[in-house]
């Protein structure tokens, strides 16, 4: 019999990140305690960029970013966001969406995988996600559970399961 397998990823739907900040820009435009304040939420690049007046307010507009992320079912483990900067005479703050596992997380999982899971589970790292294989499915599915009970600042979803 063949073995089955996954595949161990961390991605992050563009379109639904771009609804999320649709969505938050237009709840920073409406809102009352924004008025005036120079609050801003927008695309740059591959980036979410914020702006405020005050470093308080920037923090403000960030806690309505990671509402709208949640209410469409991205994980703010997704989200790399850094620390609020003086630009001018406006604060900003850059987010990031975290695609991909990289080579550091791989083989912390890796190893999680090998120490923890079933004996018969077998993972290798491949690019930017990791495939598991073993000949019992009920194996995967355990290693599955271990995975998500694990406390791993990524967002990983488990895809391809055959």
């Amino acid at each position: 019999m063949a073995d089955s397998t996954f595949d161990i990823v961390s991605k992050v739907d563009k379109m639904e990140a771009e609804n999320a900040v649709n969505q938050a820009r237009k709840e920073v435009d409406q809102r009352y305690d924004f008025k005036g304040v120079g609050a801003s939420v927008e695309w740059s690049g591959e980036k979410i960029l914020l702006k405020a007046s005050s470093e308080e307010r920037v923090k403000a507009v960030l806690d309505v970013v990671q509402s709208k992320f949640i209410k469409r079912g991205i994980s703010l483990k997704a989200l790399d966001s850094g620390e609020p900067y003086a630009s001018g005479k406006e604060f900003r703050l850059e987010i990031a969406l975290k695609n991909g596992i990289d080579q550091e997380h791989a083989k912390k999982i890796n190893k999680l995988i090998r120490d923890e899971a079933p004996k018969s589970v077998k993972s290798q790292i491949q690019g930017d996600e990791l495939r598991v294989s073993s000949k019992s499915r009920d194996d995967l599915q355990e290693t599955i559970r271990l995975l998500k009970a694990a406390d791993l600042d990524l967002d990983l979803q488990f895809v391809n399961f055959r």
